[in-house]
């Protein structure tokens, strides 16, 4: 068999001996990621697509240095040298996460204080506790569109929907909410023929709204942004709500597929163990951890001639925030397998000034959506091996493809009645609070609805399982 050439994309080696982020060597691009880190420490040399140079931050120090001092990296990509001097052309494939646009990711000094404020003033006045019980119930009309199937894939038809559906609630959208908005949105950030037509019709959505909360003001984000002291723009209103529309779907779908996977595979949440547990919030923590829904964010742009992990960064350079390979940092853990419980300084989302507003949500929507799919769905498992699993992965983050899972049919359910309402199994086997004793079965009181609104959900005869002591604590916080 002929040996590919010196410089071949094949070999994973480009001009200068650099390592290459992309080609067929840069598939699994964690292993990428720990050649470098051998071969040139916490900071290393790469190749982008089109054999771009740029520096790869890989330890977790160096990564928190880039991203929290301004002063000396910024996210504006107009000072990118190889934009300047043409290196990257303006078909190059990843020109729609390069190019700078007028918002607050790519802003500066009073520019950025002007329009993060403005988004994080309208993020202040959302009601989590009204959200909470938002995910609640759309988390029951999602199960039911396939708990009488007796399976589904948890991807297509729940992680990739829930985000989508709390995302147009919260923007004052719901009636957006619908097959072809979630797929637009995932296709938008591909790469593909079809995203700028994907692009064009979530733009159409966001401006439409946005001239409906100009002319009449409701509680929602995008009318608390529009009104925001800042007084944006129609355009920047626009642009903004697609960041956070975008940003937080992609990030929650990639944080819900992954901490059901989690929760079906581990067995420290499936199973008691000796003095430990595993509960959804810790799924999710865990989750942020080895499997961040963003992998690496760029670039960042040397705004000085500097030193950062032992390499001399020149002003103009680039450098990739690298979540992934920053969060396995052997300085940080040295144990990947060690159970990372309360420990939340992962990079999941971000540090410094473009830390992300928006983690709370992403958080519940997790947290609320996985608990109470376990409700509705207690006997949920697994319906291929693990190994069988696969990923979509891309330089900036990589995601399940499908999930697929098998349970006793069940029959659905009204969607104002709270989900832990139902009947649990006597007979489950598998206790979803890892590490606590399995409750006996004992009469409930019937509950009251979660909405001043809502009717009186119907009475259940039969007797329920009651909660345990977390699942209990976790209705009174969320609300229920």
């Amino acid at each position: 068999m002929a040996t590919p050439p010196p410089g071949c994309p094949a070999h994973g080696i480009g001009p200068g001996g650099l390592r290459r982020l992309y080609g067929p060597e840069a598939e699994d691009l964690g292993a990428v990621y720990e050649k470098l880190r051998a071969e040139h420490g916490a900071v290393a040399p790469a190749l982008l697509h089109e054999d771009v140079p740029i520096w790869v931050v890989l330890g977790h120090a160096e990564n928190m240095h880039t991203v929290g001092t301004p002063s000396q990296f910024s996210r504006d990509t107009r000072l990118w040298t190889s934009l300047q001097d043409g290196s990257i052309k303006p078909d190059h494939p990843l020109m729609p996460i390069i190019a700078w646009q007028p918002i607050c990711c790519h802003a500066e000094g009073d520019e950025h204080l002007r329009l993060r404020g403005a988004v994080t003033g309208a993020m202040s006045t959302i009601d989590h506790r009204g959200i909470r019980r938002y995910i609640n119930r759309a988390t029951q009309d999602l199960v039911n569109k396939f708990c009488e199937q007796g399976g589904a894939d948890l991807v297509s038809q729940f992680a990739e929907h829930l985000p989508m559906a709390v995302m147009c609630e919260i923007l004052g959208m719901p009636e957006e909410y619908n097959d072809r908005i979630v797929q637009a949105a995932r296709d938008m950030l591909k790469g593909t023929e079809t995203a700028i037509a994907s692009n064009a019709y979530i733009m159409d959505a966001l401006m439409r709204l946005t001239a409906r909360r100009r002319a009449e003001p409701m509680e929602d984000f995008t009318s608390h942004l529009i009104n925001h002291p800042a007084r944006l723009t129609d355009e920047e209103v626009g642009q903004h709500l697609r960041v956070v529309m975008i940003v937080s779907y992609e990030a929650t779908a990639n944080l819900l597929a992954n901490v059901l996977r989690v929760v079906l595979t581990d067995p420290r949440f499936r199973a008691q163990l000796k003095g430990g547990q595993m509960t959804v919030p810790e799924a999710v923590e865990q989750s942020l951890w080895d499997e961040p829904p963003f992998s690496a964010i760029f670039p960042y742009v040397a705004k000085q001639e500097t030193d950062l992990g032992g390499q001399r960064i020149r002003k103009g350079d680039g450098l990739i925030f690298g979540i992934a390979p920053g969060n396995v940092d052997p300085r940080v853990r040295p144990d990947l397998k060690a159970n990372m419980q309360g420990n939340r300084s992962h990079l999941a989302f971000g540090g410094g000034p473009h830390e992300c507003p928006g983690q709370d949500i992403g958080r519940a929507i997790a947290d609320v959506g996985v608990d109470a799919l376990l409700a509705r769905l207690p006997d949920v498992q697994l319906a291929c091996e693990e190994h069988e699993l696969r990923w979509r992965a891309s330089i900036s983050n990589q995601h399940l493809v499908e999930l697929p899972v098998k349970f006793a049919p069940k029959p659905p359910q009204d969607v104002m009645q709270p989900p832990s309402a139902n009947p649990v199994p006597q007979q489950r086997a598998t206790n979803w609070q890892a590490g606590s004793p399995q409750p006996q079965p004992q009469p409930q009181p019937q509950p009251t609805a979660t909405e001043p609104a809502a009717p009186t959900p119907v009475a259940t005869p039969e007797p329920t399982r009651r909660p345990g002591m977390f699942r209990r604590l976790l209705r009174w916080w969320r609300g229920d």
